[in-house]
């Protein structure tokens, strides 16, 4: 009898092993990517995961403790050139955890944090290790962490998260002329594919073959310089694409998408500006919603899509928002002008939504959706570098065409020249002419909510009155949608 029991007890154990051991967290993949700040690592789970980081000296290295884990995948082949990782082994602490070991070049700044099953992604472990820190083991918050790489990198500065006021822009040096800065923003990157389409064509490729074009072309225009946000296949947080064009002091920021929809024959290309009373369609909601779980899906710990951040709190409703609104919707409208010339349109006029990614106070910001990467033929041409170059000339254009309306005051003589006389009119006989310029055109103002003829005065410094005779008004009451005319100063 005692035997008995032994036995049983020795099956009922093992039974129990057997039963954690399958509960156990599998590691099923492996990936690793590189920013100019940071290295993220991200560890594909099937379940949440308990974890714990252990930086140790002689030789540096970074122990992540796993337990109640196995991993189900390779750790060769990973991309660990131009890394502070030297190496990644495994240790079996046990039958059913694990300890992975990173040995590191230099020391890092690790933080951690798990992301949830989010659309087609399963539970992710992320580790990221930052580079150039003087304390490694200081606690930092993601989104608010500034090392030396981010103060010295021309392509990705990023302001301190206290950078609150208003940015100015760069001020003229002995009488010169500044350029006009436009950062372009390839939307997702990194863990953020965005949209996949047909023979798996990524989004966050295409964004950023179309950007990398665009910037060229701006940087070949005399007074003009582009900048991206990425120029490489890493993922950034919304708000720090925002932080990145308020650091160059940019005059304008252009974020490039080519989004999917549940039906394979919705197309067109759409220019898109920031909303403050809700979208303009459902389709901008939609394509919204989607751009803005971003931050989910690329990986930011202790996010809230609230984005009650320092710089937007009682913004939304300051006239200087209102004037960055209008501009918005200026420099969208002749964007989608443009774009009509090379692919079809999905609406006629610039959209308006929540996107996050647009809420910089002081900075004019589009969201260029390129097409619907989900339609074949879409897919197809955005696939093509001839197709990928036609839409970055027609945004060009568009952008152009809007500063030779609105060029600010202390920018580069070149601009205006260069935008008015690239202008060209076919007469009814095909012949092409560039019209004379005897003078600046004039500029033209789209009445907004909470546009007074005050305040629109106040913002082209011109005399109240001056704008009404100019417009023949017969009172200072100004309508929303209204088009005024600005004369020159």
């Amino acid at each position: 009898m005692p035997c008995a029991r032994w036995i049983t007890s020795l099956f009922f154990l093992l039974g129990l092993q057997f039963a954690v051991m399958a509960e156990a967290t599998n590691v099923n993949g492996v990936r690793l990517w590189r920013a100019p700040d940071h290295t993220r690592v991200v560890l594909d789970l099937d379940a949440p995961v308990q974890h714990s980081l252990s930086l140790l000296n002689q030789p540096t290295r970074l122990l992540i403790d796993l337990p109640n884990t196995q991993l189900k995948t390779s750790l060769s082949n990973l991309p660990l050139a131009d890394t502070p990782i030297k190496s990644i082994r495994i240790q079996n602490v046990s039958a059913t955890s694990i300890k992975l070991i990173l040995d590191l070049n230099t020391p890092v700044k690790p933080n951690s944090f798990l992301l949830k099953r989010v659309g087609s992604m399963h539970d992710r472990l992320v580790i990221d290790l930052y580079d150039d820190v003087i304390n490694p083991l200081q606690p930092t918050d993601e989104n608010s962490a500034l090392t030396k790489s981010e103060q010295h990198t021309q392509s990705n500065p990023v302001l301190p998260s206290s950078g609150a006021q208003s940015v100015q822009k760069p001020q003229s040096v002995g009488g010169s002329k500044r350029k006009i800065i436009i950062v372009v923003d390839p939307g997702h990157g990194g863990e953020d594919p965005g949209a996949i389409g047909p023979k798996k064509i990524r989004e966050k490729d295409v964004t950023l073959a179309i950007s990398k074009e665009l910037v060229a072309l701006i940087n070949a225009q005399p007074g003009y310089e582009g900048k991206l946000t990425r120029s490489t296949d890493y993922f950034i947080p919304l708000k720090k694409r925002r932080d990145i064009a308020r650091s160059h002091k940019a005059d304008l920021f252009i974020s490039i998408h080519a989004d999917a929809f549940s039906k394979p024959s919705a197309k067109g290309a759409s220019v898109f500006a920031l909303s403050r009373n809700g979208a303009t369609s459902e389709t901008a909601r939609f394509l919204a919603q989607r751009e803005n779980e971003s931050d989910l899906i690329g990986g930011v710990g202790s996010i809230s899509l609230d984005d009650k951040d320092e710089v937007l709190a009682g913004v939304l409703v300051d006239l200087s928002m209102t004037a960055t609104l209008n501009s918005s919707l200026q420099v969208g409208h002749q964007v989608l002008n443009q774009m009509g010339g090379v692919a079809h349109l999905h609406k006629r006029r610039v959209e308006q939504a929540g996107f996050m990614v647009l809420k910089a106070p002081d900075v004019p910001s589009i969201l260029v959706e390129t097409g619907f990467i989900s339609n074949p033929d879409e897919a197809k041409k955005l696939g093509t570098p001839i197709y990928r170059k036609q839409i970055a000339n027609s945004i060009l254009k568009g952008v152009k065409s809007y500063f030779a309306q609105h060029p600010p005051a202390d920018v580069h003589e070149a601009v205006a020249s260069s935008s008015v006389v690239s202008s060209t009119v076919v007469t009814q006989n095909s012949g092409v002419y560039k019209p004379p310029v005897t003078k600046a055109p004039d500029r033209i103002h789209l009445v907004v909510k909470g546009d007074t003829l005050s305040s629109i005065s106040l913002r082209y410094k011109v005399n109240a009155k001056r704008i009404m005779e100019y417009n023949k008004m017969k009172n200072s009451v100004v309508k929303l949608g209204q088009k005024l005319k600005i004369p020159a100063s």
